[in-house]
């Protein structure tokens, strides 16, 4: 039995998502991402059974990592209007320092076939729990905890997707956003 080794699977892990990003699903196969990994292809077998549950097991992954990271940067003394900055700001520091495997997350949570066979997500259920205690606190308004996350984060995202503006100009679009979110859902 061949042992695992974390810096092949690292490896293949950033095979798969340059490749999905180049040449999406069908375009990626076992081979090219052996090849891209300088591994065999029977050693990307060592890490994953089959294509989809490597795509499965490095979408849940990846999407988890953003919630971790998100939670980790809030304190327990922010109040509501610094809780809400902070989510926001580091969501969009994330999606620019991590660029490439968060666009592997969205391309794949794009794919219902391939997304909805993953469950168990339990970062979402964290973010969740985070804006229930807030509401129970009346720091939020009572809103439903998938309206008060795309409300948080769904701009961001647009934001931070707009190639054709400049860093500044999206620090500056951000800036608002932070003001609208803070006004639409903060009691």
């Amino acid at each position: 039995m061949r042992r695992r080794d974390d810096e092949k699977e690292k490896r293949i892990k950033d095979a798969v998502i340059e490749l999905m990003l180049e040449e999406g699903f069908h375009g990626t196969s076992i081979s090219k991402i052996a090849r891209k990994a300088e591994v065999s292809p029977a050693t990307v077998y060592i890490y994953y059974e089959s294509k989809e549950a490597m795509l499965q097991s490095i979408y849940l992954e990846y999407s988890e990592e953003v919630y971790d990271y998100l939670l980790a940067r809030v304190r327990p003394d922010m109040d509501g209007t610094q809780l809400i900055e902070t989510l926001i700001r580091e969501f969009y520091a994330y999606m620019l320092n991590h660029r490439e495997a968060f666009s592997f997350v969205e391309q794949f949570s794009g794919c219902p076939a391939l997304s909805s066979q993953c469950s168990g997500k339990k970062g979402i259920c964290h973010i969740f729990e985070l804006l229930s205690s807030l509401k129970e606190a009346h720091i939020v308004k009572p809103y439903s905890d998938e309206i008060l996350s795309a409300l948080i984060f769904s701009p961001v995202k647009t934001i931070a997707a707009d190639s054709r503006k400049s860093r500044r100009e999206q620090e500056a679009l951000l800036e608002e956003m932070i003001q609208i979110v803070q006004d639409a859902i903060l009691i």
